[in-house]
């Protein structure tokens, strides 16, 4: 056992050379190597992290716009609406009161046309009774005369 001991502190005594220069190749590596490598690897992030924060309040800006843009033309198609429904009420109104003074206009004229008609025929009744006294009269003579004769 005393052998093995012996020969496990000779492989001891080889090996702590190349401990201490693992330890300091790590050292090394750590600071000169793999610390500016971090701190690349950091600021990378950090921009990539940037430019995606950035992007990102972009879009917000942009959906925000577009929100503000949507509700402007809403507002727009409503007022566009309202005025085009005023507008057509408008136009109902002027087409009632045409067809009001159209309706007043065709009665006056009707009522003119039964006047004239109820005078035509008082005056064609009038006629019709002088001319049937004086028909009548020349019938009489005639069928008279015809007797008599």
């Amino acid at each position: 056992m005393d052998a093995t001991l012996h020969s496990l502190g000779e492989i001891l005594l080889k090996g702590i050379p190349t401990f201490f220069l693992v330890i300091a190749l790590f050292v090394y590596l750590k600071y000169m190597f793999f610390g500016p490598l971090e701190k690349v690897l950091k600021a990378r992030y950090d921009a990539t992290e940037g430019a995606r924060k950035a992007a990102e309040e972009s879009l917000q800006r942009a959906d925000a716009r577009t929100a503000e843009y949507e509700a402007a033309m809403r507002a727009a198609r409503s007022e566009i609406y309202q005025e085009q429904e005023k507008q057509r009420r408008q136009l109902q109104q002027e087409r009632a009161a045409a067809v009001e003074v159209a309706r007043q206009k065709s009665e006056a004229q009707i009522a003119q046309a039964k006047a004239e008609l109820a005078a035509e025929a008082a005056q064609a009744r009038n006629s019709l009774a002088a001319e049937s006294e004086s028909l009548a009269s020349q019938i009489a003579d005639s069928v008279l005369g015809r007797r008599v004769a």
